[in-house]
């Protein structure tokens, strides 16, 4: 039996981030009162605790602080997409993002590279992050 791949759920906090990826376009969480750039989408400011926010575009644009190859699927679904280099990016915005690093050899990976948002759409509408190296 060949199941899809599940999607990450949309709550209140996340559906902004989401309908801009579906878009092609990043947007990330700023608090309205203090302004400090958040991400991942949560209710409140960690350095003012404001319950108030908005969303503004990001350039999508980073580099490279740390990755790993993923070798063992969490969920058997992944298992076809085997090996794959999962990075964390320090985005220009000030913030870190996870996300798959595509077109890139496990032995071509360095930190410090540059990187640029990358748009993957699913079959179920959905949009989903991922990364490439800059030209």
């Amino acid at each position: 039996m060949n199941c899809p791949q599940p999607s990450p759920p949309v709550s209140a906090e996340t559906a902004p981030y989401w309908e801009g990826l579906r878009e092609h376009r990043l947007l990330l969480q700023h608090c309205a009162d203090c302004g400090r750039t958040r991400h991942y989408p949560r209710p409140m400011c960690d350095a003012c605790y404001s319950l108030r926010s908005n969303w503004k575009e990001a350039s999508g644009r980073g580099t490279i602080h740390s990755w790993t190859v993923v070798h063992h699927p969490f969920l058997t679904q992944f298992r076809a997409e085997l090996p794959y280099i999962m990075v964390t990016i320090d985005l220009v915005e000030g913030v870190r993002m996870q996300a798959p690093l595509r077109g890139v050899p496990a032995d071509g990976v360095r930190r410090g590279a540059s990187v640029r948002l990358l748009f993957e759409d699913k079959p179920d509408g959905q949009t989903l992050p991922a990364f490439g190296l800059e030209d």
